[in-house]
């Protein structure tokens, strides 16, 4: 989409890149309303505060079985921005999600994953490296703070369901974090490569295709 035509279809009121996000979750989830959360610190990034990401959705799902699908919204662009228009990727050209498998011990929705996608956002912002496809990286932990889950890091796939979109401000992909075990952990950092994460991810896919995570997986 060139500039004119941006300016034409859009005013400076319209969240473009925002709907662009909706619009994707509309063909999965209809009009099932999520719960949505803003910065958690409750200032934005821009404003002097702690999170660069605007705002989080979390959907339930019964897809594969049931869970909690989470989406952030700030990794790509938001808002009106005429300059941006027709780019090859909206800002950093992605948004994370996060599938949590739900049981009757674990009801509670994972607000904690939003704060791990702002810690990872800020380290994005501050060292200008990206994540993407295939990447992985320690917790220095368990993923979720203060529990005895076995799961101490993470793969970075394409959301099996959500995929890539076009934006009018360029590409953006739907980049979904996977909590791996300590053993995985181990083999990834032996083995460092594209490739090795590849060959877990697709090995996690065949008994878990939409690759949600089990905090009780060992």
């Amino acid at each position: 989409m060139d500039k004119e035509t941006y300016k034409n279809k859009f005013t400076e009121d319209d969240a473009v890149g925002w709907k662009s996000i909706d619009e994707a979750l509309e063909k999965i989830y209809g009009d099932s309303e999520p719960k949505h959360y803003g910065p958690l610190c409750g200032i934005h990034y821009s404003a002097g505060g702690e999170d660069p990401i605007d705002g989080a959705s979390i959907y339930n799902s019964n897809a594969q079985e049931s869970h909690k699908h989470v989406v952030s919204y700030g990794m790509s662009e938001l808002y009106y921005n005429e300059d941006k228009a027709g780019g090859e990727f909206s800002k950093w050209g992605l948004e994370f999600t996060f599938r949590l498998k739900t049981s009757k011990d674990n009801k509670d929705e994972p607000t904690w994953i939003i704060q791990v996608m702002n810690n990872l956002a800020r380290y994005m912002y501050k060292s200008g490296n990206w994540f993407e496809e295939n990447h992985f990286i320690p917790a220095n932990g368990p993923i979720k703070l203060n529990t005895d889950t076995k799961l101490v890091g993470f793969v970075f796939a394409i959301d099996p369901e959500l995929g890539k979109v076009e934006t009018p401000h360029g590409e953006v992909t739907f980049l979904q974090l996977v909590g791996i075990t300590e053993d995985e952990l181990k083999r990834l950092k032996d083995a460092p490569s594209t490739a090795e994460v590849e060959k877990l991810i697709n090995e996690l896919k065949k008994e878990n295709p939409l690759l949600i995570t089990d905090l009780d997986r060992e």
